[in-house]
């Protein structure tokens, strides 16, 4: 009997720990737009941003020091795909760079006075090309659009020669080439920007979003603290372990309609990659959302006032999204590096959900990134306690 009254005295301080912890979230105006305005709108606001996916019409000049219809139909060819637009010719180099200079075109495509004489006379013809590498989308969407020119051209050119060599020519008509390669996209089929980067960086603003509310949300205690001799009048008497999960509690019940938001509904608005049913990974980032809000609480120990959290935002918010992947590969990580992105919960959220929404692996297939969100949900757990116990101890001695 005694214990089943301990547990019963536990259990409705762990309820009221959660009721003076929801309390304590909707009454304050910083705390529901980090719980609720950043999660609702960041994701609308990101992908909108990087929509349309793909660079289209990206302008470019031609010089063309050959002038002759191979080298016309080259240009023609070029204007044609979905990523380049031709804007005009220039004179020479020197009038290319100052369209470059002044941004009225992003590269620069050079047909050699001999380009025509050197297809005639069936050896290689080179065509040169210069590239703003500013962003690496347009070198990319540039680099994709003129091989495809340069495998059509060289069908085309091909069937050519062979029939004036007075030869049959059905395999080259055909589009076959001696060695034929084929892309098959997995994932992310458009190509897309946003359907490459959202999905990962969804993940990133819920675990954001918590930890800097929670942040918030210790400034304001340690606040009260000072203004209280180290007592916080708001403050269940509860023991540390009955504190943090009751707050846990609290911040993953807020979480679970906003990671539907977030994980489901966002992806169905913009057509982002998502093969898999919410019910099928809710369950995998339903670890994420307690090691993020257990993490939060480890975290709390180095506010100390409310202006605080604003610095998290600074601090964490680009090195967490550098040391997930999205932007660089882990596997290039030196080891120190991929110690400290290993004890991040989103990249392992990351990398799971990804592989689940995009090529349509079930929980059992990254079970191995299930596992370490729970491992670092019980390492920040007992962090989380320290914190708590340290609180408690300071508030008891401000009441002697």
């Amino acid at each position: 009997m005694k214990l089943l009254n301990d547990i019963g005295r536990q259990l409705v301080t762990l309820f009221r720990v959660w009721r003076r912890e929801f309390y304590l979230v909707f009454t304050d105006p910083g705390v529901l737009i980090f719980f609720f305005g950043l999660p609702l709108a960041y994701p609308v606001v990101y992908t909108l941003i990087y929509n349309p996916e793909i660079v289209e019409n990206m302008p470019v000049v031609v010089v063309d020091n050959c002038r002759t219809p191979s080298s016309r139909e080259l240009v023609r060819a070029i204007d044609a795909t979905q990523a380049l637009a031709v804007t005009g010719y220039a004179a020479n180099l020197n009038e290319a760079r100052e369209a470059w200079h002044t941004k009225k075109c992003y590269a620069i495509i050079e047909i050699p006075a001999n380009y025509d004489k050197s297809l005639n006379s069936l050896s290689q013809a080179t065509i040169t090309t210069y590239a703003d590498m500013s962003l690496l989308l347009r070198y990319r969407a540039m680099l994709l659009a003129l091989t495809d020119v340069q495998v059509d051209q060289t069908l085309s050119i091909t069937e050519r020669r062979v029939s004036d060599l007075g030869l049959l020519a059905e395999s080259v008509t055909d589009g076959q080439l001696p060695v034929e390669s084929q892309s098959v996209i997995v994932g992310d089929e458009s190509q897309g920007f946003a359907s490459f980067v959202m999905p990962g960086i969804v993940v990133l603003i819920l675990q954001q979003s918590m930890i800097l509310g929670i942040a918030m949300l210790a400034g304001g205690r340690a606040e009260r603290r000072r203004r209280n001799r180290g007592y916080d009048p708001m403050a269940v008497d509860a023991s540390p372990a009955v504190t943090v999960i009751g707050r846990t509690l609290c911040y993953t019940l807020i979480y679970l309609p906003l990671a539907y938001y977030i994980l489901h509904i966002v992806p169905e608005m913009f057509s982002l990659p998502h093969v898999t049913k919410f019910g099928e990974y809710m369950p995998f980032i339903f670890p994420l959302l307690i090691a993020s809000a257990m993490l939060g609480q480890t975290v709390a120990v180095f506010i100390t006032e409310r202006e605080a959290s604003l610095l998290v935002v600074v601090f964490t918010s680009l090195v967490f999204l550098f040391l997930s992947g999205l932007t660089w590969p882990r596997y290039a990580f030196n080891g120190f590096w991929l110690l400290i992105s290993d004890c991040i919960p989103a990249t392992w959220g990351v990398e799971g959900f990804i592989r689940m929404t995009s090529d349509g692996a079930t929980v059992a297939n990254v079970g191995y990134y299930y596992r370490m969100m729970w491992l670092l949900a019980g390492v920040y757990f007992i962090t989380a306690s320290i914190v708590a116990y340290y609180h408690r101890r300071l508030s008891r001695r401000s009441q002697v």
